[in-house]
C-alpha cells in the first residue's frame, strides 16, 4: 500500500515542497542529498511513505521514517535532515475549525474520545493499513481534477476521523481545546512568529498568553525544547540565514533586519548556531547549492 501512495505522490511533487489543488495538502518529494535545512513548522501532520527524515528543535530531536505519521501542534522552528532517499511524504495542514466540526459531530463519540492526551508538542505512530488506504485515495484525487471539489473535504473528513482513533487521537482532540496550557502556548508561539524583530521579555510574552512566567518557560520548553527567547532568537537566526544566502544585504544589516541591535552579538551567536561567521556561511551554503546542481 505504501509503494501506491509513493507513486501517487511521485507522481504529482514538484521541487521539494509543492502546495497542490487538494486543500490543505502539500507533498515532499527529494531524491538528491541536500544539506540540513531550517524549516519553520506548521501544526500538521505529516505522512512518511518513503526515506527519513530528522528534525531537530532546541533540545529535542526526532525522526520519522517511511510507514509512519507526525503530528506537528504549533508553529516551531527545526532544523531538518534528510537521511535516508528518495523521500516522499504527504503532509495534512491542520485546519482547527473542520477538526472540531467533525469532533462536534461525533459528540464525544468516537475512537480515542476517552484517551489523555499526550503532553508533547509533537508525537509519531506507525500509520494503520485503513488510513494509508484514504491518504492515497486523497493524493490520487490529483489524478482526477474534477473530484477535488466535491470528494476532497469527504476524504480529508476520513483521514481525521481515522487519525482519532490512532495514538494521535488524544493529541489531536486536545488541539481544538481553547482553554488548555498547550493552546496558550500555541498562541505564545504564533505571537512570538509575529513580533519575532521586536525587543521582548518573558513577562510580556507570559502576558499574551495569560501565564505566569514562570509556568509559560515549563509548557514552553515542554512543547519546543526551547525556552520563548531562544525559540524567537532561532526564529531570528533562521530569517537571517535564508537573507545572506539570498545575497540580498551585507550581514550587518541582515542582522538589523531581523532584530538584533548589536553585530558583534549577532555575529557571535549565528556562529554558535551554525559553526562559521555569516558571510562565510553563506558562501558555504552556496558553493554546496551550486555543487549539488553540477553533480546532476
Amino acid at each position: 500500500m505504501l509503494d501506491e501512495l509513493a507513486s501517487a505522490i511521485a507522481r504529482h511533487g514538484g521541487d521539494m515542497w509543492s502546495d497542490t489543488a487538494v486543500p490543505r495538502l502539500r507533498m515532499v518529494t527529494l531524491d538528491e542529498p541536500v544539506i540540513p535545512i531550517d524549516l519553520l513548522y506548521e501544526p500538521m501532520i505529516c505522512f512518511i511513505v518513503d526515506g527519513s527524515k530528522s528534525s531537530v528543535a532546541g533540545d529535542r530531536s526526532w525522526t520519522t521514517g517511511s510507514g509512519e505519521m507526525f503530528f506537528n501542534s504549533l508553529v516551531l522552528p527545526v532544523t531538518a535532515t534528510f537521511e535516508r532517499l528518495p523521500y516522499r511524504s504527504a503532509v495534512l495542514r491542520l485546519d482547527g475549525p473542520t477538526l472540531a466540526d467533525l469532533l462536534l459531530e461525533l459528540d464525544g463519540t468516537g475512537p480515542g474520545a476517552s484517551h489523555e492526551p499526550e503532553p508533547d508538542g509533537q508525537i509519531s505512530a506507525p500509520m494503520p493499513p485503513e488510513l494509508v488506504d484514504a491518504v492515497t485515495r486523497w493524493v490520487r484525487l490529483l489524478d482526477t481534477p474534477d473530484d477535488i471539489r466535491p470528494l476532497a473535504a469527504r476524504i480529508e473528513g476520513e483521514i481525521l476521523y481515522r487519525l482519532l482513533g490512532s495514538p494521535l487521537g488524544p493529541l489531536l482532540r486536545h488541539f481544538t481545546l481553547a482553554d488548555t496550557a498547550a493552546a496558550r502556548v500555541r498562541t505564545a508561539a504564533r505571537w512570538i512568529c509575529e513580533h519575532y524583530t521586536e525587543p521582548l521579555s518573558i513577562e510580556k510574552i507570559a502576558a499574551v498568553a495569560h501565564m505566569s512566567p514562570a509556568t509559560l518557560h515549563r509548557h514552553f520548553k515542554s512543547a519546543t525544547g526551547m525556552s520563548p527567547l531562544r525559540f524567537q532568537k532561532h526564529l531570528r537566526l533562521q530569517e537571517a540565514r535564508r537573507r545572506l544566502l539570498a545575497g540580498d544585504a551585507t550581514a550587518a544589516l541582515v542582522a538589523e533586519a531581523v532584530g538584533y541591535v548589536s553585530a558583534t552579538q549577532f555575529n557571535r551567536e549565528y556562529r554558535r548556531a551554525y559553526g562559521l561567521p555569516p558571510a562565510q556561511d553563506a558562501a558555504r551554503l552556496r558553493g554546496r547549492l551550486v555543487g549539488a546542481g553540477q553533480a546532476r
